[in-house]
């Protein structure tokens, strides 16, 4: 099966385009707790902690809030930025910290995870031949800080390949909402009525289901890592891959002839 007329392609973040290096939830969730650490110690030296007892109340505080939001999150699809939370906790222990403070603690807090996630080997020879085929590419991630998705995309070169770059964080929605699927549609430049020209590449309930309900194609990339509590998926009218550049074996283009790529 292929698709055809695509004017646009939507990719998720994680487990899409990048890996997480030896990805298991004990290490993703060490790799918060570093991060964590950073802030309190940054803010240390900077003298709004003052001593370990603040320091070790600040970290409390915040993966209480953390754990909260996350929980939130998945009943209610609502996004909990890292920067509102570390806000939050700022207020509440009446520490003096500057909106820009808050946002560089929040890229120090994702600042152990910037340095898991890497590139699929394929990821970038393939969004250079998507970019041959003169298509619309975004990014749509549930991340909780927008710098952290830009910075690592940056990081590798491959910025240059997205027209849009959506994320949780800026908009305020989670996939699956149908406003996040939305706006990025028209931040592609497309109305609704062009979604079924749009095709979504995913890795989870939250990517396929989101792309089902706007009427978008889809694509979901089979990882080899599995979280838990992941939902199943109650549709089969999707197409599956285990590879990022199979993608391009489902593009096509000139009357159903594969895209010279």
């Amino acid at each position: 099966m292929g698709f055809e007329n695509i004017k646009g392609i939507i990719f998720d973040f994680g487990f899409t385009l990048y890996y997480f290096k030896n990805a298991t939830v004990e290490k993703y969730l060490d790799c918060y707790e570093q991060g964590l650490t950073r802030c309190s110690q940054k803010l240390a030296e900077m003298d709004i902690l003052n001593n370990r007892s603040e320091e070790r109340r600040f970290r409390s505080k915040f993966n209480k809030k953390r754990m909260k939001s996350f929980q939130l999150s998945r009943k209610t699809s609502e996004e909990y930025p890292t920067t509102d939370l570390f806000r939050e906790v700022g207020d509440e222990m009446r520490l003096y910290i500057s909106d820009e403070e808050y946002s560089q603690i929040a890229t120090l807090y994702h600042s152990c995870e910037e340095e898991e996630w890497i590139p699929y080997k394929n990821t970038a020879d393939t969004l250079q031949r998507l970019a041959k085929l003169d298509l619309n590419l975004a990014v749509l991630s549930n991340h909780p800080h927008h710098i952290t998705i830009e910075n690592m995309l940056k990081s590798h070169g491959l910025t240059k390949y997205f027209d849009v770059i959506i994320t949780s964080a800026s908009f305020g929605k989670r996939k699956p909402h149908p406003a996040i699927f939305k706006h990025t549609l028209k931040k592609m430049g497309f109305g609704e009525d062009e979604a079924s020209h749009i095709l979504m590449v995913g890795d989870e309930y939250a990517d396929i289901m989101g792309a089902h309900r706007m009427g978008l194609q889809k694509i979901f990339f089979q990882r080899t890592f599995e979280f838990p509590f992941e939902k199943e998926i109650p549709l089969d009218n999707y197409e599956k891959i285990k590879e990022i550049t199979e993608i391009l074996n489902y593009l096509l283009v000139n009357n159903g002839d594969p895209g010279g790529i």
